[in-house]
């Protein structure tokens, strides 16, 4: 486990006030020895790393990709009303470049993997989610739900096939998955189905676009994430 705190800086900030970056690191190292102390409590070796930077999300993917991270994790700011469309913009880019599944955990939320809903669109993003969703069910014996949504009638047909298309991976897998097709904004009727299962993890695909578009999400993706009360596994194709 890697616990990393990325103290945002610039020069001119850092000349002028220099007191203020030195208070910040210093909160920054004391939080870390915390969690350090926390993990070895449960048995689990934890670095501690804070650094400075101008640009917080890139140190994070760098230090992913150098110590092949095969997850990382992140909280949410829990806005509320229309700011909750918007993630905190190191958030949404870390998603966008991180080169591994990015878990993203609100402030109330517990991952128990009891209930899983996986959200498929029927693309090979989502077909990596489904992937993940079923090995995840399989160690921990969750029960897995998949839903496609419709936004029209006439895409009613292409959502039960997008759902048919994971029962039948889960089915391979010797995992039982009940699958749901609804119609409606996507974002609304996946955080309704979360709440109706009693979700406790909501799984889904990135769109894995490259260059500047990467900080770009899917909109449904960045939705979920904004409204969600459960974390969302964002999993990369």
């Amino acid at each position: 486990l890697f616990a990393v705190s990325i103290v945002t800086t610039n020069l001119e900030f850092e000349t002028l006030v220099p007191q203020l970056m030195e208070k910040d690191e210093k909160e920054a190292r004391e939080h870390l020895e915390s969690v350090k102390s926390r993990a070895a409590k449960e048995g689990i070796d934890c670095d501690a790393i804070v650094r400075l930077s101008e640009e917080p999300f890139q140190d994070i993917i760098d230090l992913a990709e150098n110590n092949k991270v095969n997850m990382i994790i992140v909280g949410t700011h829990g806005r509320t009303g229309l700011k909750r469309l918007m993630m905190g913009s190191i958030t949404a880019k870390v998603i966008g470049h991180s080169p591994c599944n990015v878990l993203v955990v609100p402030l109330h939320a517990k991952v128990e993997c009891r209930n899983i809903l996986l959200a498929t669109d029927g693309s090979k993003y989502s077909d990596a989610a489904a992937s993940e969703a079923i090995g995840i069910a399989k160690k921990c014996g969750s029960s897995l739900f998949g839903i496609s949504v419709a936004s029209t009638d006439t895409e009613i047909a292409l959502a039960a096939g997008n759902v048919k298309k994971v029962t039948d991976m889960a089915e391979r897998e010797n995992i039982h998955i009940e699958g749901i097709a609804v119609k409606g904004k996507p974002h609304e009727a996946i955080i309704e189905t979360a709440k109706q299962k009693r979700a406790d993890l909501i799984i889904m695909g990135s769109h894995g676009r490259t260059g500047l578009e990467r900080l770009l999400m899917g909109s449904v993706t960045e939705r979920v994430i904004g409204h969600s009360e459960v974390a969302v596994l964002v999993v990369k194709a």
